[in-house]
């Protein structure tokens, strides 16, 4: 990333961060920003996620280590990331019709960790996530060793967990990724 770059971003991510202060109630923009130019190999990540569409966002804040935490905040999950399967496995499994990829690859390769269940509700209390699509979430072994694979919504104001064989993808689902810096 080259400076002109890094500051583009760095303008996006701060002009998102204050138009959403209740996302983040008790953290300042130079908090932020110090971690960022501490760990200049995050910005990377943070940049792949803007690029697929994920409006990252801090969510987070851990006082004892000074940890900020982003997450995808887009309204739907990322148009970037759609039309995928779960991981690497259900990729190889299918005979035909394959995505491009899956949800964990892309998540590894952006450098970025996909939500847990629990992670996914607690982005929920920030807002309306996913009313007209949905998201892969970190399935837990015993479920994916079946060949399941977990995802949620938000649906008549209730946030759904709900579950597909891990080889499948449809257009409006993808994944959120979140980052800690």
């Amino acid at each position: 990333m080259n400076a002109n770059e890094r500051q583009a971003l760095l303008g996006t991510l701060r002009a998102r961060f204050e138009k959403n202060r209740s996302r983040h109630d008790g953290v300042g923009w130079s908090l932020v920003q110090s971690r960022l130019e501490s760990q200049p190999d995050k910005l990377r990540s943070l940049a792949e996620m803007e690029r697929t569409d994920g409006e990252p966002d801090v969510v987070a804040h851990n006082k004892n280590t000074g940890e900020v935490v982003f997450v995808d905040c887009s309204a739907e999950s990322p148009a970037g990331r759609r039309s995928i399967c779960y991981d690497r496995e259900a990729l190889e499994s299918r005979k035909e019709h394959k995505p491009v990829t899956s949800a964990t690859d892309m998540a590894a390769a952006m450098g970025v960790e996909m939500l847990t269940e629990e992670q996914y509700r607690e982005l929920q209390k920030l807002g309306c996530f996913d009313t007209r699509t949905s998201s892969w979430v970190k399935t837990p072994p015993a479920i994916r060793k079946l060949g399941g694979a977990l995802f949620c919504d938000r649906r008549y104001d209730r946030v759904f967990v709900y579950h597909n064989e891990a080889q499948s993808y449809y257009a409006a689902r993808g994944f959120r990724g979140m980052l800690r810096v």
